[in-house]
């Protein structure tokens, strides 16, 4: 069976995909003998569809879960999803809206008979979707945060946590959610700059002529005022202590107090005070023991409250409530105004401050030991620059608003009485139980009981991911909870490092006493050529699947971990995917050129000999970098070493080196030898590239259904000999800088050339001189201890090379390119050093920076010392 002339990606992904699945190489059984590994896959939303943040994400799990398997651990990468209360509730209300039905006029229970159809029809789409990609998961513990088992984990961590105490139902102001129409939690609000109005109005003081002008951004918000607040050291409104104020257009008086909050170098000094719509407001009208007048509806709209343009949207009231003060001459003045506006991290609608009556969990104690773990590096983030983000969010951690007024999520287990009050517990029977103790009437029925409407917060499901996956709620003694956990590595972006990762450790030090994972690789963010993060709104994002398509999965990986160094975001341009895809067509073209070899018993040229003991050590050489790079995270860098392996020194140099002339055959030994290290760089290839390495695997020879490249051996690393690398290394440069001559001098390849060389080390140029003959085409090598005239010269080293050009070039016009070169350089350096030599920039500029500058330096001096000697040796 031969490869085919030409690389089609296509050919090979579903056919290797089924195979591996049909030989369960993905699957993992607890094994006493075997060291675990084991990665949990961020949940992606069960109406996610893949997106290049996922194919950055999980391409890197699957790199680390590959290899991990290649080295003889027991790799076990659990897929699964989550039910995403918000995002999932608004895709069942949509799609019965279409149906003509709303969700308000059937009950929870149809409405959630409805919301499992859906979920079971379209959920689910993205883990189909990663399998083209080539997630090696064991899908056969594909989990899913509503089944029966995980909800009731959630559940017995929220009575758990209730009964410590560390769960509390109380009415403060959160973010609300005008289109979820639901609270959210700190975290799962964006802010975003707006551009909008900064208005100055005219409040009246009461029995006087005097007024005072207040400034807002919240116009429509006037009605639900309780006070005026002045600085108590504002000297500019001594006169008002005690006084009140008219609210403009429904003319209520309100008193005018005094509070240190107040900042008097703000807008005009004197602030409006609106407990019930602003956090800052609700704090000062507890302190002063003011009126709250809540006067937004929960879907945004102005309630009877107002007063006024009752049931208006709040951003049209704003336009209105502005028209109606310019009318009655009391609107001094608005002007343009830049605000940090909250937005729904799921909807993207604007959040309303809202007082709600909600659960929270007391996040204080709890986050402790998450703390001190991640601050002593028991547990690492990588890269550690995150240790201050999330330092910062630990050491200023808020109680945590787990309550959503939903029906598609775990529902609170807290049932109420007909007195009001309330008991906690994990089912209908053990509550009509404790409400029978607590209220010492046993006449009560299940019936008298009703369970809190709302579910709990997305996240309080999935910080338990780790501890859940493997039943280790359910039955903390079993099996897999014992061998699996805690896990090793954690893959995912910063942007949710405080909703889940933190979470998770805070739930793994709580509920299990231990760390949950071990390492934590946090991704940078994906983002187009202009730095704007990749997403569906901007409609910046390309089609995940279509690149697949077009370049191939191999393509994608490879073009995506390229540029994916951990924690720096991604500059995507699709030219990288087409990288990737020329990548795989080296390979297998490098094959097709070795499968085409004949093959005889016959004497190994020198060069051959050279070239199998100069790429085995350097293969040893690569094996020990990759690996150092896998161990400090950075698969972008074992990838491009693995790259430079492969592409220039296995098919530039080592290919080139064996190849017998042509119409020739190559010896047996020199064949096995290849055809070994084909075998050796398919094997640390495959984590990155598996469909192509093990297409090609196949190809090298006749193999059985379970000898596959995905479960070979990841290499041993062995000793070699250093010298062999820096000897050949010598001869590779001298080779490189021959070809860019005949390049840059139009001189065929066919034409044999002279090579004089001023070195104190001949020994090496003689080793390899056959190296060096069959790659650059020397017919003469001469070692001199002068300058030679009318010669290109060229360093390796500290040794000068000289290649004589007399009758070959145009020596004036030589010279004639070399000056300009020269005085481009020379300008160049000076640049350089007259900003070097600015101390502003020295000083101010970041260290990266200032070296590469000084790096520049040293190679724009180097390059002139080159050309005046190239200069010289012309005359």
């Amino acid at each position: 069976m031969s490869l085919a002339t030409k690389y089609n990606p296509s050919d090979l992904e579903d056919k290797w995909y089924k195979h591996w699945m049909e030989q369960k190489f993905f699957a993992s059984k607890p094994d006493p003998k075997k060291e675990p590994y084991t990665i949990v896959i961020p949940p992606p939303n069960v109406t996610g569809v893949l997106h290049m943040g996922h194919m950055m994400n999980n391409t890197i799990q699957d790199v680390l879960i590959r290899r991990a398997r290649m080295q003889g651990k027991e790799a076990c990468w659990v897929p699964g999803m989550d039910h995403a209360s918000i995002a999932t509730e608004a895709k069942v209300v949509n799609m019965l809206k279409e149906k003509g039905i709303n969700k308000n006029e059937i009950s929870r229970d149809e409405f959630m008979k409805h919301a499992w159809e859906w979920k079971e029809k379209y959920g689910g789409i993205i883990l189909q979707q990663l399998k083209k990609l080539g997630a090696s998961c064991d899908w056969d513990r594909e989990r899913f945060t509503m089944e029966e088992d995980m909800s009731a984990a959630v559940i017995e961590v929220f009575v758990d946590l209730y009964k410590k105490g560390y769960i509390y139902r109380g009415t403060r102001m959160v973010n609300w959610d005008p289109e979820g129409k639901t609270a959210l939690a700190d975290d799962e609000v964006n802010f975003k700059e707006v551009q909008g109005k900064m208005y100055h109005i005219r409040y009246q003081i009461e029995g006087s002529d005097d007024h005072l002008i207040i400034a807002t951004t919240r116009p429509e918000t006037i009605m639900a005022d309780a006070a005026i607040c002045i600085n108590p050291n504002d000297e500019r409104f001594t006169h008002l202590k005690g006084k009140r104020a008219i609210i403009p257009l429904i003319d209520k008086a309100i008193p005018i107090i005094e509070d240190d909050y107040v900042d008097m170098e703000f807008g005009t000094g004197c602030l409006k005070v609106t407990p019930a719509h602003d956090i800052n407001d609700h704090e000062i009208g507890l302190r002063h023991n003011l009126e709250v007048i809540d006067i937004i509806a929960d879907n945004g709209q102005l309630n009877e409250k107002a007063q006024i343009l009752v049931g208006e949207d709040r951003f049209v009231a704003r336009k209105k409530i502005a028209k109606l003060l310019k009318e009655k001459d009391q609107l001094e003045k608005e002007e343009d105004y830049t605000n940090n506006v909250g937005h729904s991290e799921r909807t993207n609608a604007v959040i309303e401050p809202k007082l709600s009556t909600q659960w929270f969990v007391k996040m204080e104690e709890l986050v402790k030991p998450a703390y001190e773990n991640v601050m002593n590096d028991n547990i690492k983030l990588i890269p550690p620059k995150f240790k201050n983000t999330y330092k910062h969010w630990m050491e200023n951690v808020r109680d945590w608003c787990i309550s959503r007024q939903l029906w598609w999520g775990q529902r609170i287990p807290a049932y109420f009485m007909p007195n009001g009050d309330f008991v906690v517990a994990q089912n209908a029977e053990e509550a009509l139980k404790l409400a029978k103790e607590k209220t010492g009437n046993q006449d009560l029925k299940a019936e008298d009981l009703n369970q809190d409407e709302d579910v709990l917060d997305t996240w309080f499901s999935s910080w338990l991911w780790p501890i859940s996956v493997f039943d280790g709620f359910k039955d903390p003694d079993n099996e897999d909870f014992n061998y699996y956990y805690p896990t090793n590595d954690l893959v995912t972006g910063p942007d949710i490092l405080f909703f889940w990762v933190a979470r998770m450790i805070i739930a793994g030090y709580e509920f299990k006493g231990e760390l949950p994972f071990k390492n934590v690789y946090l991704t940078g963010i994906v983002r187009d050529d202009k730095g704007r993060k990749m997403s569906k709104q901007l409609g910046n994002s390309p089609d995940a699947l279509g690149l697949i398509d077009k370049h191939g999965a191999d393509g994608v990986r490879v073009g995506l971990l390229l540029s994916a160094a951990a924690g720096n975001d991604l500059l995507f341009e699709e030219k990288l995917c087409e990288q990737g895809w020329n990548f795989g067509n080296k390979i297998w073209n490098a094959y097709r050129l070795v499968e085409g070899l004949e093959v005889k018993e016959k004497d190994t040229p020198i060069e051959a000999m050279k070239a199998r003991d100069w790429f085995e050590a350097r293969f040893q050489d690569a094996l020990r970098e990759i690996n150092d790079h896998f161990s400090k995270f950075r698969i972008s860098d074992a990838l491009m070493a693995t790259y430079k392996l492969i592409w220039d020194d296995f098919c530039s140099y080592y290919l080139e080196l064996v190849k017998p002339p042509y119409g020739e055959a190559i010896d047996k030994e020199t064949y096995e030898a290849t055809i070994t290290f084909f075998e050796d760089i398919l094997t640390i290839l495959h984590p990155f590239i598996p469909f192509l390495t093990e297409e090609i695997w196949h190809q090298i020879t006749e193999r059985d259904d379970k000898d596959c490249v995905i479960v070979n051996h990841w290499p041993i690393e062995k000793d070699y000999d250093r010298a062999i690398l820096h000897d050949a290394k010598t001869a590779f440069e001298l080779v490189s800088q021959i070809r860019n001559i005949r390049a840059s001098k139009g001189i065929s390849p066919k034409e044999a050339l002279t090579l004089h060389v001023k070195t104190n080390s001949e020994m090496i140029y003689q080793e390899y001189i056959s190296v060096i003959d069959k790659l650059a085409n020397i017919d003469e090598l001469a070692f001199t201890n002068d300058k030679i005239d009318q010669a290109v010269s060229f360093f390796i080293g500290s040794d000068e090379c000289f290649i004589p050009m007399e009758g070959t070039i145009d020596v004036e016009k030589e010279k004639e390119e070399i000056q300009k070169e020269l005085e481009y350089n020379k300008g160049f350096l000076k640049s350089v050093k007259k900003k070097l030599e600015n101390e502003r920039f020295v000083s101010n500029a970041p260290a990266q920076v200032v070296e590469m500058e000084k790096k520049k330096q040293a190679d724009a001096e180097a390059k002139i010392k080159t050309l005046e000697e190239s200069l010289e040796n012309l005359k």
